[in-house]
């Protein structure tokens, strides 16, 4: 039972969770061998890629726990130097060490791992030298050169002047070394103009190098200027310049991030200037603005003061232990807040004006168009704003409020967001501002977007239930309370209802927020947990159904579903608000009825497309519920309803239809559930109405887009049913006579439309009618429809229209019943049962073909349902009616087609076929060898057997050829599957073909009976190219595998002789050069027989070598010469032998006839055969 469902029947859940939480790093054996390996692997590429892959799959686990490792950081990293610092290690080793150790550090995080490199005074120079000796374009060793830069990076950090280290350097002027700051700095500038990962390190020695108090001194301001100058003069139009400037850009972001703000405040105005007049914020690079951005705040930051803003929003402490304390005192969390009406006198210093241009910068990067710079602009907001005092951080409050005009993009709202849950998680957001805030959050909930085919605001969405997380965990319960209640159904209703399944989880996660302030939180949450809202479906139908429940969410549910999901730009989104509204309208019937339906009624007439579907599918919807509701207590559904609803769901159709005539499904909707509720519309013009949209829909489906014509016919089908149901019955099972004569005669004359999808609809129009309106009329619908079945010869085609024909025919037996000695034209009975089967077995042999290839199969599909129904039907009130002609033609006709080539079919034929065979309760009388076919199929078969894979379905299938009366009909189906194109098809139906020839080859009246089966198909479908070509493919398989080799022993078998002369007569006039290579092949097989047969054939094919195809030619000669090479005993004189296979191989087939026809004839005076006569046509000429 699921948590849903146990909640719903009020006990108590049982949840239970598995994590995928790990506890230590239980690979540290196979991550220290494979470590280990490196030595041994590193020379061969196969062993080297396969031992990476591995180790990368290791880390990877440890993505979302990357604290495990720590304990075995340190031995992975020595194992690691110490092999890099053997000096016997050849290059490609040392690279494959850093290349593990560059994993190691992209899952660790490489601010947590660079600590662990040793970084003492003699470190230094050896990892300069290393890394200057890198080749910066080498492409595949960039993760050596970003770990030799961390690497460098804790190195700068030794608390030593670096002068030190560069010897007699200064005092010796014959030498032109360079200082080690010099050579650092100069591959920190090198690096940083690299295109790989490199760069980001090199950032990062800057950082740590450029702010070390000797450097700072004699060269951070030139590198500022290098910096600046690289800036100015580099543009970002290529590829290059774009690289350049991003590591210009980082390094500048990470000294001003860890810089003291006195070294570098000097520089700031300089810094600012520049990047004003480059305009970062207008690339086109979301990169650059990023990084632009991200220096713009840091000077912020350098201009401001580092120091906590008195006035700021405070809700207990950091340290767990001072909360504790606290909690322990009255009035502690008085003690914890700040007065906030008090501002202290340490705010009060100027605000350098360049701190407004930097706060617009970062308020117009909230409305950038890439999220992470909007992202980090939010993230700039919240820490220059938390160093500024009140007043201006109110104001920069206000500048955030304006995001959220309608006026302004998706953008702006998200950028909004997240700058609201930056400022509210750092208590920057007073509880004063708090009711300007919360109103549009509660609307970044819901803000959903169109633009063109999608929609925008899903990631609006998700920041605004980022910013309920970020407001649940710094503010008090008690500065929440006021609002607690809007939040909490925002929240819920971004849970069930939200299109997007990220916003679904989102919202999930944070209805337990406030500390259990949201009302029923507890309930909900089990109910709408993370997983559970990932279906969309059981959001919107289960879970909202139980939500509503509780009275603090059933209203604002529904309002939510009719003002923003009924008319929603989504259509299956507004489907399934309308099936929402049905289940939630036992939840508040009077509302439904008093306040949402005559809210609906005006939309449902508007001009708006959307509004206007939905509205009408959710008047349907209630009313619906209502109805049944109304059942439930023994009443009416208009004892819900006042008169002006009663007469706006009447008026509906005629005020729409004045408008516009589209929403043909939604009002056939409308009409169906308006039936079903039993509105007191009888004989009311209205009922006139809508059967004319009815008919009109089903009569003109053709003229509806194809993707749109299968609904619209399914829903007026349900809404004709319905109608006659509720309408047209003058009592109980007695129909309407003049409605009964009017639809029953519009459809059946309908059947003879020239137009295809007119009789598809009236035929299955036919079929959805209630039984008291078929009774009566029986012996003129059957026979409608039995002639709708049949096949026309150079018509046009009605496939479609006779698959629906055969499947209204069952629709039409099943309501009618059965009764043995009833009227036939009331009940199926024996007067009209044989007809019905005749018609539905015809169908079993619809083989039509369009370029849309086997259309027949649709026929003949629905024609297996509906025997299956209508005998199922039969055999449960009148199993006499069977005849075991009918049962024996069915089955046989079953087991053809569940031995045909196409899956689909053949796995629905074997479904029907077990069906009726494991059919106990009764069982379906005179089926044929019974007890044979249930030793084949055993009744546990029917779940077991996939009749969709050849593998099983075609060993089974063989079985039946040693059953006399399936014997014809298997072989049949057989042929096509054996002689088709499916590789895997022909594979396994040849397989169990001649497993079963194997099994019989020694028994000459089996394989005679299998022999005239197979004449017998041959002759029945002599010229058939359906099955007349794949059965000659198959007969030569048979011959090549010489399962016949019982007829050779005698000179001009019966068998051969037959099979000769069709295949002359099959191949007569034809010009099917498939068909003529397939003949050959069989010609060449028949020679193993002998007698004149042999004889005959050999003509047969030194005729075909003068035939006026170049490519037969040829390929009958290749044949031929194979046949010889084959049956050696064709040709006794060993000279003759060689000279006609001289003649095979050398002469060129593809030249003219005259050439071709000489060594045609040399052929026959060796074969002692007489020449072919060429037969001269004769033509009379008139006067």
């Amino acid at each position: 039972i699921t948590v849903m469902e146990t909640v719903c029947d009020g006990e108590e859940p049982e949840v239970v969770t598995q994590a995928c939480l790990l506890s230590e790093f239980s690979e540290k054996g196979e991550a220290r061998a494979l470590i280990n390996s490196l030595p041994d692997i590193h020379h061969d590429p196969v062993s080297r890629e396969a031992t990476i892959e591995k180790f990368v799959v290791i880390m990877d686990r440890y993505q979302e726990q990357p604290h495990l490792l720590d304990p075995h950081l340190e031995w992975m990293l020595n194992i690691l130097l110490e092999m890099i610092r053997n000096e016997k290690s050849p290059p490609l080793m040392v690279h494959l060490c850093f290349k593990f150790l560059y994993i190691i550090s992209k899952v660790r995080g490489y601010k947590i791992f660079m600590q662990l490199f040793p970084h003492e005074v003699s470190d230094v120079l050896p990892v300069l030298d290393l890394l200057c000796r890198q080749d910066p374009k080498d492409t595949e060793t960039w993760e050596t050169r970003y770990i030799l830069l961390l690497w460098l990076s804790m190195t700068c950090l030794i608390p030593f002047d670096l002068s030190r280290l560069d010897g007699h350097l200064s005092t010796d002027p014959g030498l032109n070394r360079e200082s080690i700051m010099d050579r650092i700095l100069a591959v920190a500038k090198s690096f940083l103009r690299v295109s790989d990962k490199s760069r980001d390190a090199a950032s990062v020695l800057v950082s740590k190098f450029v702010t070390r108090p000797d450097v700072k001194l004699k060269r951070l301001g030139d590198f500022l200027d290098w910096c600046l100058t690289t800036i100015s003069q580099t543009s970002e139009i290529t590829m290059e310049g774009t690289v350049t400037l991003d590591g210009a850009l980082q390094s500048l972001a990470q000294l001003f991030k860890h810089g003291k703000r006195d070294d570098f405040l000097q520089y700031a105005p300089t810094v600012l200037q520049c990047l004003n007049q480059k305009r970062i914020a207008e690339s086109n690079q979301a990169t650059l603005r990023k990084l632009g951005v991200k220096v713009v705040q840091r000077l912020g930051l350098t201009f401001l003061k580092p120091r906590l803003a008195k006035w700021r929003y405070q809700r207990g402490s950091r340290s767990l232990a001072v909360n504790l304390a606290q909690s322990s005192v009255t009035g502690s969390v008085e003690a914890t807040k700040t007065d906030l009406e008090s501002v202290s006198q340490e705010e009060d210093y100027d605000i350098p004006e360049d701190v407004e241009n930097i706060i617009e910068q970062l308020l117009v990067g909230l409305k950038d168009k890439e999220t992470i710079v909007r992202w980090s602009s939010a993230k700039g907001i919240g820490r220059v704003t938390g160093r500024l005092p009140k007043q201006l951080a109110d104001e920069v409050v206000e500048s955030v409020l304006e995001c959220f005009s309608f006026q302004e993009t998706d953008n702006a709202w998200h950028g909004g967001c997240l700058a609201f849950a930056e400022l509210g998680r750092r208590g920057l957001l007073l509880p004063s501002r708090l009711s300007d805030v919360v109103p549009l959050i509660i609307r970044a909930l819901t803000y959903d977007e169109k633009r063109g085919a999608c929609s925008l605001g899903s990631n609006v969405r998700d920041a605004a239930c980022y910013v309920c997380w970020a407001f649940a965990r710094a503010y008090e319960p008690s500065e929440l309370k006021p609002y607690v209640n809007q939040i909490a159904s925002a929240l819920v209703i971004a849970t069930v209802f939200d299109r997007n399944i990220t916003c679904r989880k989102a919202a999930s996660v944070n209805i337990l927020s406030p500390q259990g302030t949201f009302p029923h939180g507890i309930d909900i949450v089990t109910a709408a947990d993370y997983f559970t809202v990932g279906n969309v479906n059981n959001c919107y139908l289960t879970i909202s159904v139980y939500i509503a429940g509780f009275e603090e969410y059933t209203k604002p549910l529904i309002d939510h579903l009719v003002h923003m999901k009924v008319n929603h730009w989504d259509g299956v989104i507004r489907e399934l608000a309308t099936k929402a509204l049905h289940n939630l309208t036992a939840q508040a019937p009077e509302y439904m009825a008093n306040t949402v339906l005559p809210q609906l009624l005006p939309m449902a007439t508007g001009m708006d497309l959307h509004r206007r579907h939905g509205a009408i599918l959710a008047c349907a919807e209630i009313t619906h519920a209502l109805y049944e509701i109304a059942t439930q207590k023994n009443s009416w559904v208009t004892d819900f309803l006042s008169s002006d609803t009663i007469e706006g769901l009447k008026n509906i159709h005629q005020k729409v239809c004045r408008i516009s005539l589209v929403c043909v499904c939604v009002f056939c909707g409308l009409i169906e559930k308006l039936s079903l509720s039993k509105m007191p519309f009888k004989d009311d013009p209205v009922i006139t109405g809508w059967q004319w949209l009815i008919d009109d829909s089903l009569k003109n489906l053709h003229l509806f887009s194809s993707g749109a014509r299968r609904g619209i016919q399914d829903s007026a089908l349900s809404a004709l049913a319905a109608l006659c149901r509720q309408y047209y019955q003058v009592e109980p099972g007695v129909a309407n006579v003049e409605m009964q004569d009017q639809l029953v005669s519009q459809y059946l004359s309908a059947l003879m439309s020239p137009e295809v999808l007119t009789r598809c609809g009236c035929a299955l129009a036919l079929g959805s009618l209630p039984p008291f309106m078929i009774r009566g009329k029986l012996q003129k619908i059957l026979p409608g429809l039995q002639a709708a079945c049949k096949v026309v010869q150079k018509a046009e085609s009605q496939t479609e229209a006779r698959r629906d024909a055969a499947t209204a025919m069952s629709q039409v037996c099943v309501a009618v019943g059965v009764c043995a000695q009833g009227s036939p034209d009331r009940v199926l009975c024996e007067g009209n049962i044989r007809p019905v089967y005749e018609a539905l077995l015809g169908c079993m042999n619809d083989y039509s073909m369009d370029s849309r290839g086997d259309v027949g199969a649709w026929v003949r599909a629905a024609a297996m349902s509906s025997l299956m129904d209508v005998t199922l039907l039969v055999v449960a009130s009148a199993p006499e009616l069977l005849s075991s002609d009918l049962v024996q033609r069915m089955m046989c006709c079953l087991v053809q087609q569940a031995a045909e080539k196409i899956d689909r079919y053949r796995a629905h034929a074997g479904t029907v076929f077990l069906r009726l065979l494991h059919s106990t309760d009764p069982a379906v009388p005179h089926i044929p060898h019974r007890e044979e076919l249930l030793s084949i199929f055993p009744p546990e078969t029917g779940n077991s057997l996939n009749w969709n894979a050849a593998s099983q379905a075609f060993p089974h299938i063989t079985q039946l050829l040693r059953l006399h009366q399936y014997q014809y009909h298997t072989l049949l189906g057989l042929t096509v599957s054996v002689g088709g194109l499916t590789e895997s098809t022909v594979r396994y139906s040849s397989q169990s073909l001649f497993e079963y020839l194997k099994g019989i080859q020694q028994d000459a009246t089996v394989l005679q009976q299998f022999g005239d089966t197979l004449l017998c198909i041959f002759r029945d479908n002599l010229r058939n190219d359906r099955v007349s070509v794949p059965l000659l493919k198959m007969v030569d398989q048979i011959l090549a595998n010489g399962c016949f080799e019982l007829f050779t022993s005698e000179e001009s078998h019966p068998f051969c002789v037959e099979l000769l002369a069709l295949c002359k007569e099959e191949i007569k006039k034809s010009k099917d050069v498939q068909k003529l290579l397939s003949c050959v092949a069989v010609f060449c097989g028949m020679v193993q027989f002998k007698g004149d047969v042999r004889q005959k054939v050999l003509v047969q094919l030194l005729m075909l070598l003068c035939h006026p195809f170049p490519v037969i030619r040829k390929t009958t000669a290749s044949q031929v010469y194979e046949m010889f090479l084959t049956y050696d005993d064709v040709i006794d004189d060993e000279q003759v032998l060689a000279d006609v296979m001289a003649s095979l191989s050398d002469t060129n087939w593809e030249s003219d006839i005259a050439t071709v026809r000489t060594h045609r004839n040399q052929l026959c005076d060796w074969l002692g055969l007489p020449r072919p006569i060429l037969v001269t046509k004769v033509t009379h000429l008139g006067n």
